[in-house]
């Protein structure tokens, strides 16, 4: 039973990365539309200091954005920022700490964010990590399930408020959830969201990327139900050369150079994505969509389930102390 429990969503992950990488092997990465200027708007980024969380702060701010870099590694951040305003472009760029998988400090970040007065029209919930050992955050959550989903899921909501003022009819505001192509292996156990039954890495990654799927369309039913200018949508940038494959086994580490250097995304690329959703004129008033390689794709069947919907966004919000809407 221990064996099927870790091999089965191991098997079904690496079932989905292979299936990517014969798509890339195929297709070329979309190229980016011309895109507007976004003078005077103002984007959080959370994992912005490296990979593509980088490379999407980085061009909104070229595209004249105020981007705040939301991250847990200040000297990084310092790093960024200067290499963002070394581009020279007509926006600019400051890093804010957050960890999103602390509570209290993802409530601390929206609170000094809120003191300053500032609006909001872009949120990129794109930090993530993935197949690290086993490990809880200080709040008792399963890394994975808190680091990719259960902060950003508290941070979007503290901060639904400032996006709804923001947002107007023909300028929504956007929220962007970076989910991936592991989501169509995720499974949701909702007496066990925290994999304290049986631990499999790789099954804790695949349900945060599902479970920000699930939280992208049910947000997205309730914004269009109030008349909100608001969409949100999910994205998935594909097989990317990042640091995020820092946790693979040492003969997958191995196997993994080699192929990434002809197959996986370069952060920029990645990123393409993501700076689509955020920033695209196609992309004005569309939202509940999974977006990949530039077009809406189906996700998982799964996804699209109501009932899962609605007990995942109930269960969030009892886990996070938000009164459920």
């Amino acid at each position: 039973m221990w064996l099927l429990t870790v091999l089965v969503p191991l098997l079904r992950l690496y079932l989905c990365g292979m299936k990517v990488l014969v798509y890339q092997m195929f297709n070329r990465s979309f190229s980016l539309p011309v895109l507007p200027k976004q003078n005077g708007r103002v984007a959080i980024v959370t994992g912005g200091t490296r990979g593509m969380g980088f490379e999407t702060a980085r061009h909104l701010a070229s595209l004249g954005m105020h981007v705040i870099i939301a991250g847990n590694e200040r000297e990084e951040g310092t790093v960024a920022v200067r290499r963002i305003h070394e581009d020279g472009g007509e926006g600019k760029a400051e890093f804010v700490f957050v960890d999103l998988t602390s509570l209290k400090s993802v409530r601390q970040f929206v609170q000094t964010f809120k003191a300053r007065g500032l609006p909001l029209h872009v949120l990129v919930n794109n930090a993530g990590t993935m197949l690290v050992p086993e490990r809880q955050t200080e709040d008792g959550f399963e890394f994975h399930f808190c680091l990719n989903y259960l902060g950003h899921f508290l941070l979007t909501n503290l901060l639904l408020d400032v996006l709804k003022r923001s947002g107007k009819p023909g300028c929504c505001s956007r929220i962007i959830n970076m989910s991936s192509a592991t989501h169509y292996a995720g499974v949701i156990d909702m007496e066990d969201l925290n994999r304290r039954n049986c631990y499999s890495s790789h099954g804790a990654y695949s349900q945060s990327k599902l479970a920000l799927v699930l939280f992208t369309y049910y947000l997205q039913e309730q914004l269009m139900a109030g008349g909100f200018s608001v969409t949100t949508n999910a994205v998935d940038p594909g097989m990317v050369d990042t640091a995020l494959y820092n946790n693979l086994w040492s003969l997958a580490q191995a196997l993994k150079k080699p192929v990434a250097k002809i197959l996986f995304r370069t952060p920029a690329e990645g990123a393409s994505i993501s700076i689509y959703a955020a920033a695209a004129s196609e992309m004005e008033g569309l939202g509940g969509c999974y977006l990949y390689n530039g077009v809406k794709r189906q996700s998982s069947d799964l996804s699209y389930d109501p009932e899962l919907q609605v007990q995942m966004w109930k269960k969030s919000c009892e886990l996070v102390g938000l009164q459920k809407a």
